[in-house]
C-alpha cells in the first residue's frame, strides 16, 4: 500500500504532489521549550504563563499526532473489506476497494487505481472521470488486462470520443470494455458478485444526462424452502433428475451514491444502497457557513440532511466523502462525531488529502 504525505486541498496542481518542503514540522514538545539566560529557573516555573504554555504544547501535540495518524493512514477497514482513495469536493474522488479488483470514479488516476479491474462512473464531472484515459493507457503500459468501465448510458457517447480524442493524440491503443449500464440493470463482475445502479440526483447541465451510484451484491444459493426438511441423499436424487433445488439471494455489500443530493435517500427504489453492508456517500458542507439550499442547488448534501434522515440508515458502516476543501480535518471529525450519535452504524471519514489545523 503506498504511503503518502498529506497536501493542501486547495493547492493540488498533481495527483498527490507532495514535496518535501511541505512536510509539517512536528510541534515542539515541551522538553524543547527554552528558558532566557538571564531568567532562572524557579522564577519561570513561578510564571503561570509558562506552565500554560506547557499545557498548551502537551495539548496541541496530542491533537497534531492524532490528525498525522488520519492522515498517513491510507487504508480503512469495514466489515471485511478494505477501502482507500481520495474524494475532496471539487479536487478528485476515486474509492478503490481491491478486495472488489474496482474503484468508484476515477478522479486524476492515483497510482493504486491502476491495478482495479473494474471502474464505476457516476457521472461526467471532470473531478470524478478526468483520469480515465491515463488508467486505460497505464494499465496498457504494465501489460495489464483492458478494464471494465461502467458509465451512465446518456454519457457512453462522450465517453468513447473522449478516448478517440486519446488515441489520436498520443498514438497509442487504450483498450477497454466500456459497459453503458443503467438504472435497474444487473451485471456480473464474478461468478458470486454482480452490480446494480441506483438514481441519484446530481446537477448536470443536460438533463439528458443522469447521475447514477451503484450497489454492489454478493451472491449465493439457498436451499428452497419447500426442500428445507429432505436429507442430503433425497436433496442429490432431486438435483441429479434436473430439479430446480435453490434459490439465487442477492446481498447488498458495497453502496456508492457519487456527487448526489440526499433526495436519493427518501427514494424507495435505493433501498438496498440504504441497507447495504457499507454505504459510501458524500457530505460536501458539514456547518452553517453553506445552508442547505446551497447544497440542493449545486446537486450536493449538507450533513444535517444526513442527520435528518438517519432512521432511513440500515448500513452497518457509513463512510463519509467528498467534503469540500474549506474543512481540516478536526471539522470532519468533529462532524461525524455529530451524525455517530444519531445511528447505530459506525460512521467513518474519508481524509486523505485533508490538512490539519496544526500543519503548516
Amino acid at each position: 500500500m503506498q504511503l503518502s504525505l498529506p497536501t493542501s486541498p486547495s493547492k493540488l496542481p498533481t495527483i498527490f504532489p507532495f514535496h518535501p518542503s511541505s512536510i509539517p514540522k512536528t510541534p515542539q514538545s515541551p522538553h524543547h521549550l527554552s528558558l532566557q539566560p538571564h531568567v532562572g529557573p524557579l522564577n519561570a516555573l513561578k510564571s503561570a504563563g509558562f506552565l500554560s504554555s506547557i499545557s498548551r504544547a502537551i495539548d496541541e501535540e496530542e491533537e497534531y499526532r492524532k490528525a498525522r495518524a488520519a492522515v498517513v493512514r491510507k487504508g480503512i477497514d469495514l466489515e471485511g473489506y478494505t477501502i482507500e482513495g481520495v474524494s475532496i469536493g471539487g479536487h478528485e474522488t476515486c474509492v478503490i476497494i481491491p478486495e472488489l479488483k474496482c474503484a468508484f470514479d476515477i478522479g486524476r488516476c492515483p497510482t493504486r487505481a491502476i491495478q482495479q479491474n473494474f471502474v464505476f462512473i457516476t457521472h461526467g464531472h471532470l473531478d470524478h472521470i478526468g483520469g480515465l484515459p491515463m488508467y486505460v493507457a497505464s494499465r496498457g503500459l504494465y501489460n495489464l488486462k483492458p478494464p471494465t468501465i461502467f458509465v451512465p448510458p446518456s454519457i457512453k457517447e462522450d465517453v468513447e470520443k473522449l478516448f478517440e480524442i486519446h488515441r489520436s493524440l498520443g498514438n497509442v491503443e487504450l483498450n477497454l470494455d466500456l459497459v453503458a449500464l443503467d438504472v435497474g440493470e444487473t451485471y456480473e463482475m464474478r461468478n458470486d458478485i454482480v452490480v446494480r445502479p441506483f438514481k441519484t440526483h446530481h446537477v448536470i447541465p443536460s438533463q439528458l444526462r443522469a447521475s447514477q451510484g451503484y450497489v454492489i451484491y454478493s451472491v449465493r444459493k439457498k436451499l428452497k424452502k419447500q426442500y428445507i426438511h429432505l436429507k442430503g441423499k433425497q436433496i442429490e436424487k432431486l438435483k441429479k433428475s434436473g430439479v430446480e433445488i435453490t434459490d439465487i439471494v442477492l446481498s447488498p455489500e458495497v453502496a456508492f451514491t457519487g456527487d448526489t443530493t440526499s433526495e436519493f435517500m427518501l427514494n424507495p427504489r435505493n433501498a438496498d444502497a440504504l441497507r447495504a453492508k457499507i454505504l459510501i456517500t458524500e457530505a460536501t458542507f458539514l456547518d452553517d457557513e453553506m445552508s442547505i439550499e446551497h447544497a440542493q442547488q449545486h446537486g450536493h448534501t449538507h450533513l444535517s440532511e444526513i442527520i435528518e434522515n438517519a432512521k432511513w440508515i440500515r448500513n452497518k458502516a457509513v463512510l463519509l466523502t467528498h467534503f469540500s476543501s474549506r474543512y481540516h480535518i478536526e471539522d470532519i471529525r468533529q462532524a461525524v462525531l455529530k451524525l455517530q450519535s444519531k445511528v447505530s452504524a459506525k460512521v467513518v471519514p474519508l481524509t486523505e488529502g485533508f490538512k490539519s489545523v496544526y500543519t503548516s
